[in-house]
């Protein structure tokens, strides 16, 4: 069989071919020059979001090299986007542009009076990219003008699917299904140090609107061994404190699901559970160094309540300690859980509360 990705592509491309679909959205899996997707030849048009430290290990220790890996989308000829990027990435794509003939422009952030269905400052780019790729598509297949012919502002339409956007496991907030007015999670599958601080900034927001009542924000986190957590905690912690959110306790549990196999039984890797929490006591010693480092620098007058940290060798057990702990604050405190780390964590969150819900 091939890796499970390279099949996932095959699999997507048999049913757009067999269905016959008008156009296909393609993102790549990772990186662009060696992946899967990047077979397709002549696309309408390329985009490249903002870059920063991610995979490190197949594309790369620099912003120069990852997007130099990122650039291998790029077509002769065929015109290309991009949000502003650092200098010594944006030097790379202007690079590997010029030499295939591809035009490549820089796209600005929409403008923040622009309602969007998915939250985050950051969005605003991403939605500003989003409809650069899209116009560009319809252009070339006569649908709208070119936007400088247009009347200032973007069509009805696109300004519906801004507002209408809506993307699962990213800034999303959901209830807990047994105790909905003490617990509501917070769910954003971040997983690079620039995410978790753009997932910070949009927590601590959510924190601030939505204190109607005492409230203890709770981080929940995991994050795949290979990923560098001594990256990804101090960021979301520094950037929360900078806004004045603090965690009353952070807990640490494995990924009950690994979709990583083709092939084989599915309830094989449904509810596997890592009995080991090697990984997750090393998380929780990274987190509790950083509370002590910042501990050492502030007066016994300026400290609170030590914050705990937690292992628990199961997302349920979590989960049922949340409840426990809500159960004995009497309804007098909302815990606000923040669930981070893993895009692996969040699915498997959703799951098992759509589950007890049912």
């Amino acid at each position: 069989m091939p890796t499970y990705f390279c099949f996932l592509a095959l699999l997507a491309f048999k049913i757009f071919a067999t269905e016959q679909v008008d156009v296909v959205i393609l993102e790549v899996g990772l990186g662009g020059r060696y992946d899967a997707t990047n077979v397709i030849q002549k696309p309408v048009v390329c985009g490249v979001t903002s870059l920063g430290y991610d995979h490190m290990e197949i594309l790369g220790h620099t912003l120069a090299e990852i997007a130099a890996e990122k650039a291998g989308i790029f077509k002769s000829g065929v015109p290309a986007f991009t949000v502003p990027q650092p200098d010594e990435a944006m030097r790379i794509l202007d690079e590997k542009a010029s030499k295939l003939d591809v035009k490549l422009q820089v796209v600005e952030p929409l403008d923040s009076s622009q309602r969007l269905g998915l939250q985050g400052e950051h969005q605003y780019l991403n939605a500003s990219l989003a409809v650069a790729l899209c116009s560009t598509f319809l252009q070339k297949i006569g649908i709208i003008e070119d936007k400088n012919d247009t009347n200032d502002g973007l069509p009805e339409r696109v300004i519906s699917g801004l507002s209408n956007a809506y993307l699962m496991g990213r800034a999303m907030i959901v209830p807990d299904s047994e105790l909905p007015e003490e617990i509501v999670f917070y769910l954003d599958g971040a997983h690079s140090p620039e995410s978790m601080e753009a997932c910070a900034t949009w927590f601590s927001q959510q924190v601030k609107e939505r204190n109607q009542k005492i409230s203890e924000q709770i981080l929940l986190f995991n994050c795949m061994t290979v990923r560098d957590p001594s990256l990804l905690l101090p960021r979301l912690r520094t950037k929360c404190i900078d806004q004045g959110v603090e965690f009353k306790n952070a807990v640490f549990v494995p990924n009950m699901s690994v979709y990583n196999q083709v092939g084989g039984s599915w309830s094989k890797f449904e509810q596997r559970v890592d009995d080991s929490t090697t990984w997750q006591l090393g998380l929780k010693s990274i987190w509790d160094n950083i509370a002590r480092g910042e501990a050492k620098t502030k007066s016994r007058s300026d400290s609170k309540e030590e914050e705990k940290s937690l292992v628990f060798s199961s997302l349920p057990l979590a989960v049922d300690w949340l409840r426990d702990s809500a159960r004995r604050k009497s309804k007098q405190v909302r815990f606000q859980v923040l669930v981070t780390g893993s895009l692996h964590l969040v699915g498997d969150l959703l799951r098992l509360v759509k589950k007890r819900n049912v």
